[in-house]
């Protein structure tokens, strides 16, 4: 299923990682799924989840994922990159 998104890229694989968005002193990270030679906040597959680093009111960090994309992905062969991992608690 995966290599069927893939067909018109030469090389490279996809990846899970952070997109970055938002504005200056407010980062937002989108999590995607994207091909590997893609820049940063380009182009992506699709959206698997979102990070707010940044401390809310109650001093928490928010992060949103749909779990059964990302195994989906997962399955596909697409590989985290190493802060994905880490967010994840995946051994790097």
């Amino acid at each position: 299923a995966g290599s069927r998104l893939l067909k018109g890229y030469r090389g490279g694989h996809v990846v899970i990682r952070f997109a970055l968005g938002g504005c200056t002193n407010r980062p937002f990270f989108r999590i995607v799924a994207a091909h590997s030679r893609r820049a940063r906040d380009g182009k992506y597959l699709e959206q698997l989840g979102c990070l707010d680093p940044l401390p809310n009111a109650h001093g928490e960090r928010v992060a949103g994922l749909n779990l059964e994309r990302l195994r989906h992905w997962l399955g596909c062969g697409a590989q985290l990159s190493r802060p994905a991992e880490k967010l994840l608690g995946r051994p790097g």
